[in-house]
């Protein structure tokens, strides 16, 4: 029986920050495995997470929900792909 094809998540975010402590939010970010900021502005900050698993990025969404400053911390778009297995085990992505 063939291996399940291999998973690979990506999730944009929407966090909401205390505004006089958006920086150290930010500067919290940026420590963390697999988060990308993408943009901010008045406490609000658009991030990228990504990962193996929705289960993946839903612990890290609730690490970034726990983190001093953040009020609200929600994921707005998740998109998976999965790679495919194609003649002679060479691997291709899908789109």
């Amino acid at each position: 029986m063939p291996d399940k094809p291999s998973e690979y998540h990506i999730s944009s975010a929407v966090i909401v920050a205390v505004p006089a402590m958006e920086d150290k939010v930010l500067a919290a970010l940026s420590g963390m495995n697999n988060v990308e900021v993408h943009g901010h502005q008045g406490g609000k900050i658009v991030v990228v997470i990504e990962g193996t698993s929705t289960g993946m990025l839903g612990e890290c969404l609730s690490q970034v929900s726990t983190l001093e400053g953040v009020v609200a911390a929600n994921m707005v778009f998740e998109h998976v792909e999965k790679e495919e297995t194609i003649g002679n085990d060479r691997r291709t992505d899908a789109a």
